[in-house]
């Protein structure tokens, strides 16, 4: 039995969470569940939203899944998930975006993977302000972190049978931080000749993958890019509610949805719990439990086809229960 620290989270993630937990019980996931806290709630207590437990659960467990937890935007506490990236050192963000069959979407047949830098570029944290007029944000990019995020995009694309590994970046304009980023894939790339490698720049990149997403196949880059591409391209298969994710380092892995925690929604038994589902179905397979993880993916992909249960955000009126429910049922 594996071990599995849980942070539900707030807003919607307590909700999300739980379906998840419902999901994989009765798939039959053999998984022992730890419970901690984190975010806003937990200040008060604690003094801060990331308590030093939760950061000891995962190292004691080595795995986590985490549902969605509000950062304040442009006051407050620093990101909980920021810090934990950073803490653990997970330097990977591994968001795969795949369209699933049943869905009535713009795009069909999308099925492509966006390895984000997880610890530099602007979300490093380093901010100054510039006397009463001003305030300054700034761009580390390191050969280190660069030689490791591009040398896992290609090892993640041989071990997955993927044949292309795309570099996003804007050395064209920042010629000395991206410029390293890109000189650096390239290097990496070199050792990896039977993997085809491209690069792109970033705007290039956003209408790309509006106009041929299919063109596209691992795509590594920086950590605002990623950010924001994987957002892009979360639309083209259906939203937010859809995609999962996972923060990997040498030690650590923490699962997560990528989208925020809704908290106008809170409480509604509307949340789409599908991207933590997702996230849940990767942690399966980090821990080779593979034919459980199969069994959930091909129950979502019957609920979707079937379409009488689906949630507000994909047109339907199901509610969170009755959508876990119909999954539940499906396996």
């Amino acid at each position: 039995m594996s071990k599995v620290t849980l942070i539900p989270g707030d807003g919607i993630g307590p909700e999300v969470t739980a379906a998840m937990q419902k999901v994989l019980e009765v798939a039959g996931a053999d998984i022992e569940w730890e419970v901690v806290e984190a975010g806003e709630a937990q200040i008060e207590k604690y003094g801060t939203p990331l308590p030093e437990h939760v950061i000891e659960a995962i190292k004691k467990n080595k795995i986590a899944i985490k549902g969605p937890i509000t950062t304040p935007v442009g006051k407050g506490f620093k990101s909980v998930n920021v810090t934990l990236r950073q803490n653990l050192d997970l330097y990977v963000n591994l968001r795969p975006i795949k369209s699933f069959e049943g869905l009535k979407l713009r795009y069909e047949g999308v099925d492509l993977v966006i390895v984000r830098e997880n610890t530099e570029d602007l979300y490093a944290g380093i901010e100054h302000k510039i006397g009463n007029y001003g305030a300054e944000s700034i761009k580390l990019i390191t050969k280190p972190a660069c030689e490791r995020i591009v040398d896992f995009a290609f090892d993640y694309a041989k071990k997955n049978n993927r044949s292309k590994v795309t570099a996003v970046h804007k050395a064209n304009i920042m010629k000395l931080s991206d410029g390293l980023f890109l000189d650096t894939a390239r290097e990496v790339a070199e050792n990896y000749n039977d993997v085809n490698f491209d690069d792109l720049i970033v705007d290039a990149a956003a209408m790309n993958l509006v106009l041929n997403p299919e063109k596209y196949d691992v795509m590594v880059m920086p950590n605002l890019y990623g950010d924001i591409l994987s957002d892009l391209c979360s639309g083209l298969v259906g939203g937010l509610g859809l995609i999962p994710g996972a923060n990997i380092g040498k030690d650590y892995a923490v699962f997560e949805a990528v989208h925020g925690s809704a908290p106008q929604i809170a409480g509604q038994n509307k949340a789409n719990p599908t991207a933590v589902i997702q996230s849940a179905v990767m942690m399966l397979r980090h821990l080779e439990q593979n034919e459980v993880a199969d069994k959930i993916e091909k129950a979502l992909e019957r609920v979707f086809t079937e379409g009488k249960t689906l949630t507000v955000d994909l047109g339907g009126e199901a509610t969170t229960t009755e959508f876990t429910e119909a999954v539940c049922k499906a396996l």
